[in-house]
């Protein structure tokens, strides 16, 4: 029975993944407008933009979507959009980490408070959990057909540079130092394999259980309205789920 609740838990996880790559290109537009306006619309010269555009490849956007992005925001420098990172706590002190990219920085912090208020947590001051996150480069790949063998995945992704795998029944998730995200995408992409995230990401260096079916239900909820807000682009957690 624990395989099978977890491929239940895997596959809600996909179908959580899908509807929010629906929005996410609004939220990578955000950053697309952040980053021209510190470095410009060139990617070449401008690491931070190259990043994002790769995030939108990785997330399957069309390269005319993205161009049309960097025209817009090249041509309307005055949509401003600020980078807000906010810490906190969830239900039995669950650490969270929400960034955002506003044009309005008291509405976002309203809404980011009122979700931890509301589901049983507290917003704290920055670095309150910021030291229990390393950043790591992420990639997942989801087999739902069970056809990936893990002992071939796990030598393929130490071989294209990565740092460790983590293997699930029917997910599998790769880290590499920062830096080489983008070369181990690429080389994992090379070996045939179809990636479902690659993203820069905040790994948690210790975990938290939640024992409680409320504590679950409430930190759940939490999520859901971080995610749901336009304003948010990423947030990471260091809940045992």
């Amino acid at each position: 029975m624990s395989g099978h609740s977890k491929w239940n838990n895997i596959k809600h996880k996909k179908e959580k993944s899908d509807a929010a790559k629906a929005k996410i290109f609004t939220k990578i537009g955000k950053e697309m407008a952040v980053a021209i306006k510190a470095g410009g619309p060139d990617p070449n010269v401008n690491s931070k933009l190259r990043d994002l555009i790769s995030k939108a490849k990785a997330n399957n956007v069309p390269n005319e979507n993205i161009q049309r992005t960097i025209k817009k925001f090249t041509d309307n420098s005055d949509i401003n959009y600020e980078e807000i990172t906010y810490e906190g706590y969830g239900p039995s002190g669950v650490a969270i980490i929400v960034e955002t990219s506003t044009d309005n920085r008291n509405r976002t912090a309203g809404n980011v408070r009122a979700w931890f208020n509301k589901y049983g947590g507290n917003m704290g001051q920055n670095g309150c959990v910021g030291y229990l996150f390393e950043e790591k480069g992420v990639i997942t790949i989801i087999d739902e057909d069970g056809e990936i063998e893990e002992d071939k995945i796990m030598e393929d992704a130490l071989e294209c540079g990565a740092e460790d795998i983590k293997c699930e029944e029917g997910e599998f998730t790769i880290y590499s130092a920062p830096a080489d995200l983008d070369s181990v995408r690429d080389a994992i992409i090379g070996l045939g394999y179809k990636i479902d995230t690659a993203d820069l990401a905040k790994v948690p260096s210790t975990y938290v259980e939640l024992t409680s079916d409320e504590d679950v239900e409430n930190m759940e909820k939490m999520l859901d309205k971080f995610n749901e807000d336009d304003d948010v682009t990423a947030v990471f957690t260091n809940w045992d789920n």
